[in-house]
């Protein structure tokens, strides 16, 4: 499944424009430091951009601001969460604020969330109706985002 152009473009933007706590977190995940999982940042994802994703974790972390206390925004984030899970992702949500004050906590609760492992894989989900599209599987994500390794060379090892 090919990314639309405008979401692509989108995560793009948001990668130049990181909140403080995005920027932190990120210099935490980045190249596999945490734990040795690969995090991915402002990654599309259907109609969704995650803060960062783990493949292997199935795992979304998402980080909230402010404006996710209002009513409106609230009730999208758990559309967009009961979606993901159903599509065999689970999403673990931060306030930028704990991000930035209580760091370790943030991260004890992260490894906990990688520790647990995949939730079951859903085998459909349809997108509301009207649209036409429906989200990838765990499954099929994990097939379409496989490194594609050359025969007799392994995954990882430079030349």
């Amino acid at each position: 499944m090919s990314v639309p152009t405008d979401i692509l473009d989108n995560a793009r933007r948001l990668r130049s424009t990181q909140t403080d706590a995005e920027q932190l977190m990120w210099m935490l995940l980045r190249g596999r430091r945490f734990c040795g999982f690969k995090f991915r940042r402002q990654h599309p994802l259907g109609r969704y951009i995650l803060d960062f994703f783990c493949l292997d974790a199935m795992l979304a972390v998402e980080l909230d601001g402010g404006g996710h206390n209002q009513a409106e925004q609230a009730e999208y984030d758990e559309e967009r969460t009961k979606e993901l899970e159903s599509s065999g992702i689970r999403v673990i949500r931060f306030w930028n604020n704990d991000v930035l004050k209580h760091t370790d906590a943030v991260l004890e609760a992260l490894y906990a969330a990688l520790q647990n492992g995949p939730s079951p894989v859903a085998l459909r989900h349809p997108l509301p109706a009207g649209e036409g599209k429906r989200l990838m599987t765990a499954k099929e994500i994990s097939f379409s985002h496989r490194e594609k390794v050359p025969e007799g060379r392994m995954r990882g090892k430079a030349e």
